[in-house]
């Protein structure tokens, strides 16, 4: 796996509309990760996919009606069964973070990239999606040096507001498999 022009070898590619361009791609320093899944507490389907490409049906359940016409992106989703899906390039602004500070910035989408894991705040992620997020950090820090010291959840950001990745997620197991991919 390997990125070219801000995009990932080997992921699928479903390019969204949400973003917008970085004043300088030379600023990243941030890795967000986050959760995700639609409806809420079901998983696979299109549904995130529709949302982050702005095509999100209300019609086919309750909770859609409410957030169908967010505009909301991440860089990829990382699936139950390990595959990445991409839609936003690295090198560009996805819509992630939305109200958020780390440190003393604010808006960190300028700076950050946004991975978002197919899952909730209480039910365990798979290994697959470990391994995945383990290999993905492990580029991207190659590509994005000032990452490495700054991996967070989107609660470390949005305190209050978010609660994702949740305590589900294993941050020490995560930190372990990071190891294995030392450059």
């Amino acid at each position: 796996m390997s990125i070219d022009n801000g995009w990932l070898s080997l992921a699928e590619r479903i390019d969204s509309p949400h973003y917008h361009a970085r004043a300088s791609s030379e600023d990243i320093n941030l890795l967000v990760i986050h959760n995700i899944s639609l409806p809420p507490g079901k998983f696979g389907g299109n549904y995130v996919s529709d949302l982050f490409t702005g095509k999100l049906d209300p019609n086919v359940d309750p909770y859609f009606k409410d957030i169908y016409q967010l505009r909301v992106s991440a860089h990829c989703l990382i699936r139950r069964d390990g595959h990445i899906i991409q839609y936003v390039s690295f090198d560009d602004c996805a819509w992630h973070a939305g109200v958020s500070q780390f440190q003393t910035r604010e808006k960190c989408n300028e700076f950050s990239i946004g991975i978002e894991l197919e899952g909730t705040d209480d039910i365990p992620y798979t290994d697959k999606q470990y391994q995945q997020l383990s290999l993905l950090t492990s580029i991207l820090k190659i590509h994005y040096k000032d990452i490495a010291d700054n991996i967070v959840g989107h609660s470390d950001i949005a305190p209050g507001r978010k609660t994702d990745p949740g305590q589900a997620f294993d941050w020490q197991n995560y930190r372990n498999m990071l190891k294995q991919f030392k450059h």
